[in-house]
């Protein structure tokens, strides 16, 4: 199939690859321009380009879609559909009207739940133990269009959102090949949402980063999970303001006060939390330190006596 793929972060790299593997002819690649990152503000591709510009595929990066020049650059390359994934611009509907098959879209979530972006944080964060991939029609407005196929994968109640992240983007791959397949062969399905059902997963920011120690102990680990490595959380101890990027549930219990710091064992940093329990902070960065496990950090920087 002719197809024309639309994705910016690693997450949608293996539903690229994936097109390619298949033998489609993938005429065109949108991806987001290149953005200034790290301490030089470098200008850096996005990860799709990376892959688009190995495997010799055409790239375009406007700054919109709404353009009229943009359009017809898009219609002249005549795609029979349009795949997108991560790609970070919404869709108008003059695009959306182009391909004849459609354009179908690669969702980290199980649509109608956490629509928006960032569904695998908020999944993690409020303590799910499911997720999955739902592969839909596009519409005008965001994630609302009819389901074509989903996958489910369960979530480890220890697992971040890193591995996570990784999982899913390679189970997007393996299902757009069969979504591909199916809509080429007209045999796809599509089910319109349940809008009783939907929830919404809006976009991160470090508003959400600081460690309430009045909330249970397990809320404050999924929180740690969910928002690792971006924006991460943080919480001060014996004076140092740290991003914490990993804890863990021990079962101990405490009948400190919320947010006391119990000492240090072989794992990290003992905080009591509203519930009674106590959270283990095991992997910490201090400022203008690296990331690294809280006990390596604690013998070289004592915070108890």
């Amino acid at each position: 199939m002719r197809i024309v793929f639309m994705g910016t972060p690693e997450f949608a790299v293996p539903s690229f690859r994936r097109l390619l593997a298949d033998g489609h002819q993938i005429v065109g690649v949108y991806t987001q321009p290149d953005k200034p990152k790290n301490r030089g503000m470098k200008l850096t591709p996005s990860p799709v380009k990376v892959a688009a510009l190995e495997a010799g595929v055409p790239v375009y990066q406007p700054k919109t879609l709404r353009d009229g020049d943009v359009q017809q650059t898009l219609a002249a390359l005549a795609p029979e559909l349009i795949v997108v994934a991560a790609y970070g611009k919404i869709l108008p509907k003059e695009v959306l009207a182009l391909p004849p098959y459609g354009c179908i879209n690669v969702h980290s979530s199980l649509l109608p739940k956490y629509r928006g972006a960032a569904p695998i944080n908020w999944a993690v964060i409020n303590g799910e133990t499911e997720t999955g991939v739902t592969i839909m029609y596009m519409a005008e407005t965001l994630d609302t269009g009819d389901i074509i196929s989903q996958t489910a994968t369960p979530i480890d109640p220890d697992e971040s959102v890193e591995t996570l992240h990784d999982r899913l983007a390679e189970l997007g791959g393996a299902l757009l090949g069969e979504t591909v397949r199916a809509i080429a062969a007209g045999t796809a399905t599509r089910t319109p949402q349940d809008e009783t059902k939907q929830t919404y997963a809006p976009m991160l920011s470090r508003e959400l980063s600081p460690l309430d120690f009045t909330r249970s102990a397990r809320e404050l680990h999924d929180q740690i999970r969910g928002l690792t490595p971006w924006p991460a959380t943080t919480a001060t101890v014996g004076g140092v303001t740290f991003k914490v990027y990993a804890s863990a549930l021990t079962g101990e219990t405490t009948t400190q006060s919320p947010g006391t710091a119990l000492g240090a064992d072989k794992l990290g940093i003992r905080m009591a939390c509203g519930d009674g329990q106590v959270l283990t902070l095991t992997e910490v960065q201090a400022p203008g330190k690296k990331r690294m496990k809280a006990a390596d950090y604690l013998r070289g920087h004592p915070l108890f006596g």
